[in-house]
């Protein structure tokens, strides 16, 4: 598990290489991961929008922007959590990814960028 903290906001990763759904002879890999946010602070934020790099050892690096995290922009009072899972296909079965979320502080509109730990994209085969 990859883990980052900014301004009290814990970002948690954890990646799983998805065998059923990948095709190595087609040079197709699908990877799931699932991201926790956790408000250990004291305000109450909202994530507006999310930023990816996406490194495939076979490929250029993709840049991936947009609203939210799959359809939602969801508000985090202190204490709270918010747990989604996405995915990514790779034309290798090596990789990895990070990113950074943009959130507003609700009480004054603030807004901070929120790091994403960069995590490991590696099929179940190559970890020797």
């Amino acid at each position: 598990m990859a883990t980052a903290i900014t301004e009290g906001i814990h970002v948690n990763v954890q990646v799983t290489y998805q065998a059923e759904f990948s095709n190595p002879h087609q040079h197709h890999f699908v990877f799931t991961y699932k991201v926790t946010i956790e408000n250990k602070s004291q305000h109450t934020y909202q994530l507006l929008t999310r930023r990816w790099e996406i490194y495939d050892a076979a490929e250029e690096v993709k840049i991936v922007k947009g609203d939210g995290v799959v359809g939602k922009q969801p508000i985090l009072e202190p204490g709270e959590k918010h747990s989604y899972v996405s995915g990514c296909n790779l034309v290798s079965g090596l990789g990895k990814m990070r990113g950074a979320y943009t959130m507003e502080k609700l009480y004054d509109g603030k807004k901070i960028e929120v790091r994403v730990p960069e995590f490991q994209l590696i099929a179940n085969f190559l970890h020797n």
